[in-house]
């Protein structure tokens, strides 16, 4: 499986079925083809459009689309995101909400780079955008990334989180959802011996598989069924000629889609039929339920080869985090070194990819922090989705997300009195 040739296999199988889709779409589309009204060529037009539009989104990366946000003087103040820090496997970005007041909580939203955009976590930000200062981790994907880069594994993704929470100060509280758990946990507790004014006050660790044995799921129970050399053999493939990482070995994002769809094959094959059927009696739109979240869904990106397999086999397979033993550069990263930083663990009930136990293990790692400072949340009847961005998030998780950050916060000092007349303005 690792040569070009199987990865412009895919390329070339995703962009047939997307001119297919073009084409009939355009084809029942002609005037002439009025002349003789049916069904058929209504819904040749329709299977057309949704397939088109389907395969033309596994390779477009999504935008963040959130235009505005309404502040206390009453006014939508335009959002704009801004690049904080630029490095070659992923940015540090804030939105800036121009012309309003800075908000006195700082956060860090940590994406996971797990086969889709950090764009996943749209609704996430927007959630906390009128309270917050939201900053995250935009990962890049890796196909776009020049082999001369050089490699990109979870050791440097540790790496990137400490730099990022560095720039961002010790005011900085985090939140991180799924994949991400475990290596900010790391980053925090390598910041911890390294340079322990950096560490933010707060984590926040959502739906993460710090532990993957504590319950298992489908997506543990595959780790453990198979071999390093053959997730080498199976799914890494080497990017082709159409993209400046031409060479790097990856895990492809559409075989990563191929996967997530697998699971619940059922569910989107009735998802699409329904849209068929809509678009051919006239009742879908541009920005439906369907349109809104496959836009989202299908938009995937490959990662780094060595960034797939040490994840596997150092989270999953040897437990590193889980039983203390992760190492950056060399040097060990102990859990028991963070004493300060508040942590609180929210999981779903329901969730089928982090099953709750998985994330609440990060606990009882932190040997030297005050119980005081752990918390700890299961939200009943929620699945993963619905932890981060659902209405489980919004109704229950996030007001509780906020309170935390606000218990764990510095608080606000009392302005000095002056002392000095000011000059009238003549």
């Amino acid at each position: 499986m690792k040569y070009m040739a199987t990865y412009d296999l895919m390329e070339t199988i995703r962009n047939t079925n997307e001119w297919m889709g073009a084409s009939a779409r355009a084809i029942a589309s002609y005037p002439a083809v009025a002349m003789w009204p049916g069904p058929g060529m209504e819904m040749l037009r329709a299977w057309g459009e949704v397939t088109e539009r389907s395969f033309a989104r596994m390779v477009t990366k999504p935008d963040w689309g959130i235009d505005s946000v309404p502040a206390e003087d009453g006014k939508d103040h335009v959002i704009m995101v801004r690049k904080v820090v630029e490095k070659p496997f992923g940015d540090l970005v804030h939105f800036c909400a121009v012309g309003r007041a800075e908000r006195k909580r700082k956060v860090l939203l940590v994406a996971p780079m797990s086969g889709h955009y950090a764009t996943l976590l749209r609704k996430t930000v927007m959630s906390l955008l009128p309270d917050c200062e939201v900053y995250t981790t935009d990962w890049h994907n890796a196909r776009d990334i020049p082999v001369s880069e050089g490699k990109f594994d979870v050791e440097d993704y540790t790496l990137y989180l400490s730099e990022f929470m560095k720039e961002m100060g010790p005011d900085t509280h985090v939140i991180a959802v799924c994949q991400p758990v475990p290596l900010t946990l790391a980053a925090t507790a390598y910041l911890a011996e390294q340079d322990p004014d950096a560490q933010p006050r707060s984590l926040t660790l959502i739906g993460g598989p710090v532990d993957p044995e504590a319950n298992h799921t489908e997506v543990t129970d595959f780790g453990r069924s198979v071999t390093m050399g053959q997730l080498e053999e199976t799914m890494i493939q080497q990017v082709g000629f159409k993209y400046p990482g031409v060479g790097r070995m990856v895990y492809p994002g559409l075989l990563q889609l191929a996967s997530f769809i697998s699971m619940n094959s059922e569910m989107h094959s009735n998802a699409f039929q329904k849209q068929i059927m809509a678009v051919t009696k006239g009742e879908a739109s541009e920005h439906d339920k369907h349109n809104v979240f496959y836009d989202e869904y299908l938009a995937v990106m490959d990662m780094t080869a060595e960034f797939y397999l040490s994840t596997v086999d150092r989270i999953f397979k040897k437990r590193e985090i889980a039983t203390n033993s992760f190492t950056v550069e060399g040097h060990p990263v102990d859990f028991g070194k963070i004493t300060t930083v508040a942590v609180k663990i929210v999981e779903g009930e329901n969730d089928d990819i982090s099953a709750p136990g998985q994330c609440l293990a990060a606990l009882p790692l932190l040997t030297g922090l005050p119980e005081s400072k752990k918390a700890s949340h299961l939200e009943p009847g929620a699945g993963h989705y619905g932890i981060f961005a659902g209405k489980s998030w919004r109704n229950n998780i996030r007001p509780l997300v906020i309170d935390f950050i606000d218990a764990n916060s510095e608080p606000v000092k009392p302005a000095a009195k002056r002392t000095k007349k000011i000059a009238a303005v003549k």
